[in-house]
């Protein structure tokens, strides 16, 4: 069975590349369509071949001048003309084009109108919301694209209830559960270019977004430094939002020697250095359907400190200590056992990495999505032959 897998800005890359690698490893033909790589991304295909087949252009210019306006426009642009007008045979000649992400809806439309009738069109829905209410023209008209596919795979029943509740065809629905991933393993110069604390711990990592509740996660650290409590706060990942205000928040009340900072595009083997560094993991969302920033750090055994948005809420007892999403006040509440107790944070962090042991697989994930492929195809030549 061919296949041609698409993520064209690499938004979920450590998932493409593990279910790409599992469906090789059961037989299929795979090609991943993505962008040049870049320093950070960590993708080494094993059984599956990798096309940077969108953004070449926009990302040589990046490489020269950064991530300015011209960079943002060019990289729209370019999208724009390779779905309307741009080479799909790597697309059309595929059994199954199954999309990971749609960077930019109204050029996405365009693509999927070209492709519509002439493939099988899978698209994983990795939240209901694509861009949690931020995206402005990117993700406008999304909702739209939905229908153009033959079939939605979503990963738990958070995003399958707000699909039917958007309309969507319940036959068209498949939730695959969204196993465990494992970053690309720290090096000895990342751990030694994070220095080990000497009070706990607290990390929040990856992309920096308002819907991801920074903004909360820093007002409760400083109520539970002002009461007095000792520890500190790591954030790690690239901003896209201003952070200045809350940084300054904490520098202007006295506390800036408590907080940790390294901004920017980090490799994984960094964020992973970080995990390792860390002795509590904290997410505390607004919103979220699922989460691979949590999926992906369950091995390290760290407490994990949540809020109870989406899969959260849905997690088994002790596997992370939940808060109320949004609620500041709620989540100082929530880690203040955990700063004071290396003992609950170590009972915490056990119970985490026991329930990521317990999780599927990405061989039991390729299974279940090469058996929708094939009853997606069935279903289409059922179509084909009554015509």
């Amino acid at each position: 069975m061919k296949i041609a897998m698409l993520d064209p800005s690499l938004f979920t890359g450590r998932y493409d590349d593990s279910l790409c690698a599992a469906l090789a490893g059961d037989g299929a033909d795979v090609t991943l369509l993505g962008r040049p790589m870049r320093s950070t991304d960590a993708i080494m295909p094993q059984g599956y071949v990798y096309k940077p087949h969108f953004f070449r252009r926009s990302e040589a210019l990046r490489a020269r001048q950064g991530e300015g306006r011209a960079f943002r426009i060019a990289k729209a642009a370019e999208y724009g003309l390779a779905c309307a007008l741009g080479d799909i045979g790597p697309l059309i000649h595929a059994a199954i084009v199954h999309v990971q992400w749609l960077p930019l809806a109204p050029a996405d439309a365009l693509l999927l109108n070209r492709l519509k009738g002439r493939t099988a069109l899978v698209h994983t829905v990795h939240n209901a919301d694509a861009y949690h209410a931020d995206a402005g023209v990117q993700g406008r008209g999304y909702r739209t694209l939905l229908d153009r596919f033959d079939a939605l795979i979503v990963h738990g029943d958070t995003t399958r209830a707000a699909l039917l509740g958007q309309g969507i065809d319940p036959a068209r629905i498949h939730v695959t559960p969204h196993p465990p991933m494992r970053l690309a393993p720290a090096t000895s110069a990342d751990l030694a270019a994070i220095p080990a604390p000497s009070v706990p711990r607290l990390l929040f990592f990856g992309t920096i977004r308002p819907y991801k509740g920074v903004d909360v996660l820093i007002d409760a650290c400083l109520m539970l430094w002002r009461a007095g409590h000792v520890f500190e706060l790591a954030l790690a990942g690239k901003p896209f939002m201003d952070v200045a205000p809350l940084l300054d928040a904490v520098t202007q009340e006295g506390f800036a020697d408590r907080l940790v900072t390294d901004f920017g595009f980090l490799t994984e083997s960094r964020l992973d250095a970080h995990m390792v560094r860390a002795d509590m993991i904290a997410f505390p969302y607004r919103h979220i359907d699922s989460s691979g920033a949590f999926l992906s750090a369950l091995h390290h055994g760290k407490a994990m400190v949540t809020s109870d948005a989406g899969m959260f809420g849905q997690l088994p007892e002790g596997v992370a200590v939940r808060s109320e999403a949004g609620n500041a006040p709620a989540l100082a509440q929530a880690l203040l056992p955990l700063i004071e107790s290396a003992a609950i944070r170590q009972s915490h962090g056990a119970w985490a990495r026991d329930y990521g042991n317990e999780m599927g697989s990405w061989k039991d994930m390729a299974v279940a999505t090469i058996g929708i492929y094939r009853t997606i195809l069935a279903a289409r030549s059922g179509l084909v032959a009554r015509a």
